[in-house]
């Protein structure tokens, strides 16, 4: 049975703690970098047959050293794996997160089921089950597996749903860490969670109590 990769691009560099969501020239630090060559040097081995990415920079970056590794396959973007919309895109959460203590700012936080801040769960787990399901069934044809870079948030939905559970969630608790491997399958019509995977965990930093963009 085919399966498909869904990696996290690594570390951002971001030293003003920015909320980047899809603005572009936000590449890769240089731990991001080791990050990627980790993840070339994971799937090295891997009977991959289809290259998928983001258009993002921070995914491109990622996807590299993972197409290096396997030149005869082109990497085929796919917005559909974009990072989630956000109102607050290019806005620095400011000193001691001054952003969340800002009044003008409050309206945008009225609803965080749906969240009212950006991009709907149910919109982001649908068009990465579509990525995913492309994906797969690129990759069934050819004999192999895929491989889709994106990010932590749309990861995480296409997870939540793939396990039939709600969506809305604490940030703190995602399993998509930097440079992470969720890995899905694709039954019938129904995207499946199969499994999960940190190449690059020595590399990783610790987690934050606070959400940090890129961190």
């Amino acid at each position: 049975m085919s399966v498909v990769k869904v990696v996290r691009h690594g570390q951002v560099h971001n030293p003003q703690a920015v909320l980047y969501g899809r603005l572009p020239g936000f590449g890769l630090s240089d731990l991001g970098g080791q990050m990627a060559v980790r993840l070339g040097e994971y799937f090295a081995g891997a009977n991959l047959v289809h290259l998928v990415s983001s258009p993002l920079q921070r995914a491109l970056e990622t996807m590299a050293p993972i197409a290096a590794g396997h030149p005869e396959l082109e990497v085929h973007l796919d917005r559909r794996a974009i990072e989630a919309g956000n109102v607050f895109e290019g806005v620095s959460f400011g000193k001691d997160y001054a952003l969340f203590r800002n009044p003008a700012n409050w309206w945008a936080f009225r609803n965080p089921l749906r969240p009212s801040w950006g991009e709907p769960y149910r919109e982001i787990a649908a068009r990465m089950h579509a990525a995913i399901a492309s994906a797969h069934e690129a990759a069934t044809r050819a004999g192999g597996d895929a491989v889709i870079v994106s990010h932590e948030l749309p990861i995480w939905m296409a997870r939540l749903s793939a396990q039939g559970k709600l969506l809305p969630h604490d940030p703190r608790h995602r399993q998509a860490r930097l440079a992470s491997v969720t890995t899905f399958t694709v039954e019938g019509s129904q995207v499946r969670w199969v499994g999960y995977d940190e190449p690059a965990q020595d590399l990783t930093p610790p987690k934050r109590r606070k959400f940090r963009p890129g961190a």
